[in-house]
């Protein structure tokens, strides 16, 4: 796959990177960027001389989230050969964007999540709300100390973004509290609930993060996909993936609630003007209207 979004670098041995490249949109994720990703995934995936990914971002901020600028994703995805079987990315309804968010969002993240590699989220600035659904599936998180995280959802009618890792990441009166007021968690916050694994200067983040990896990327690679498929197992044996299930039904039932009461998936009272007229034109897409 050609990659205009996204640039898949060595910077050390044994190290891949992944750099999502689109600055200039504040690295903000369409159809495009993500397969872009779940590609540059899968082939560090299956190298057997790379032991761990780096997941970074250019710019001055990790990712905006969601790009609602993308109308036609109906079309887009077609140019793809999609990961799941769920299909019906045509559907009427809400099937087409039931279909396109579990494999885009929610299909994707676990798969990058279980990639039995260990992973590293580089993170810088912000990241907003679909941005977790690319720094949560990651193993380890090394931020800068002006990195700042928010799911501001619920302000839109949602009770949350698609890949629902709240209460794993944040325990669960604080997952509460994140999501009830849609309140930026700072690197410092991030990092005394557990979130984030290590607060670095922004100008030592890339060679911090590359120094984490390379110290890991020592340890025999079998050894540390044993390690990680025992960490993942045991979150799973727990309910993880029931949970998350259950919650991102949850979120579509919210879509669906706030298309037959406002005309369009989102609340439009916690959204600014500017970005209601975007949404009005994915609603049309929507209806077959465009």
């Amino acid at each position: 796959m050609n990659r205009d979004f996204i640039r898949f670098e060595r910077p050390a041995d044994r190290v891949a990177r992944i750099v999502l490249a689109r600055d200039d949109m504040r690295n903000a994720q369409n159809t495009q960027l993500l397969y872009e990703l779940n590609d540059a995934f899968d082939e560090a995936a299956c190298n057997d001389d790379i032991s761990v990914i780096i997941l970074a971002a250019d710019g001055d901020h990790f990712s905006a989230g969601h790009d609602i600028t993308e109308f036609d994703f109906k079309k887009n995805i077609d140019a793809y050969e999609t990961v799941g079987v769920w299909s019906g990315f045509h559907g009427e309804g809400v099937e087409a964007l039931y279909a396109r968010e579990r494999e885009i969002y929610l299909e994707f993240s676990e798969r990058w999540r279980n990639i039995p590699k260990p992973t590293i989220a580089e993170v810088q600035g912000m990241a907003i709300a679909g941005a977790l659904l690319l720094i949560w599936p990651c193993d380890l998180i090394v931020a800068a100390e002006d990195a700042r995280f928010l799911d501001n959802t619920v302000e839109m009618g949602v009770g949350g973004v698609e890949y629902f890792a709240h209460v794993g990441e944040l325990g669960p009166r604080k997952a509460k509290e994140y999501l009830f007021t849609a309140d930026w968690i700072t690197a410092e916050e991030a990092h005394r609930l557990g979130m984030v694994n290590h607060v670095v200067a922004p100008e030592k983040l890339s060679a911090d993060t590359l120094a984490l990896a390379q110290r890991i990327a020592k340890k025999p690679l079998f050894a540390l996909k044993l390690a990680k498929e025992a960490a993942n197992t045991m979150e799973d044996a727990a309910g993880r993936v029931a949970g998350m299930k259950n919650a991102f039904h949850l979120h579509h039932l919210a879509h669906s609630h706030n298309m037959v009461r406002f005309g369009m998936p989102v609340d439009p009272s916690g959204v600014p003007e500017k970005i209601r007229d975007k949404i009005m034109k994915h609603v049309a897409v929507l209806k077959g209207e465009r």
